[in-house]
């Protein structure tokens, strides 16, 4: 039986759930656990789910024409990852989402999630608020890959994924700062 508890501590940053209220959304949460290196969704297909994260970790990537891939995000416990284009559109997605190591998810379908705005509209501010957020995070992001050098990136990003760096692939890490391997290995022997 799922444990909900950091599911619902994510929810009360941005809304208050009354009992009937958190009883309802439990009723059409989805759980999964994932092994490592499990894609939970590949670029072309439709993305069907919205992703939390309650144990592990997830990335987010593109490949480029050559196959190399790009981590535009890492979604450890207490995040939320999904192609939000392909989620609300219900078209093609862009991304691929896949697991980096053991995970435990929580998620709503695409129809659920519809649903729980209109039977609990908390559900929807909570979202709305989810998707600021996440689309402040991307503003970043992208300000920081034109405007930072590669150990500024590597600072900022062990600023934004404190307990993360030790968890997975350092080939993961370089391809989300834009770097190869051999050059972070540089960066961090630096910054020792």
């Amino acid at each position: 039986m799922p444990v909900f508890d950091r599911l619902f501590e994510n929810f009360a940053m941005h809304v208050d759930l009354n009992a009937a209220e958190q009883t309802h959304i439990k009723s059409v949460l989805q759980h999964q656990k994932l092994e490592r290196n499990k894609m939970l969704l590949e670029a072309g297909e439709i993305c069907r789910n919205f992703y939390f994260i309650d144990k592990g970790c997830l990335r987010v990537f593109n490949r480029d024409k050559e196959g190399a891939e790009h981590n535009v995000l890492f979604c450890p416990e207490n995040w939320w990852a999904t192609d939000i284009s392909s989620f609300a559109d219900q078209q093609p997605a862009y991304y691929n989402i896949a697991t980096l190591e053991s995970t435990e998810l929580f998620y709503f379908t695409h129809h659920a999630l519809q649903q729980l705005y209109i039977d609990v509209p908390k559900m929807e501010r909570f979202f709305r608020i989810l998707a600021q957020n996440g689309f402040s995070l991307y503003q970043r992001r992208i300000n920081s890959i034109i405007s930072r050098s590669a150990e500024e990136r590597y600072l900022k990003f062990q600023h934004l994924y404190a307990e993360l760096e030790n968890r997975i692939a350092q080939k993961h890490i370089a391809s989300y700062l834009g770097i190869t391997p051999v050059f972070l290995s540089m960066i961090r022997r630096r910054n020792a």
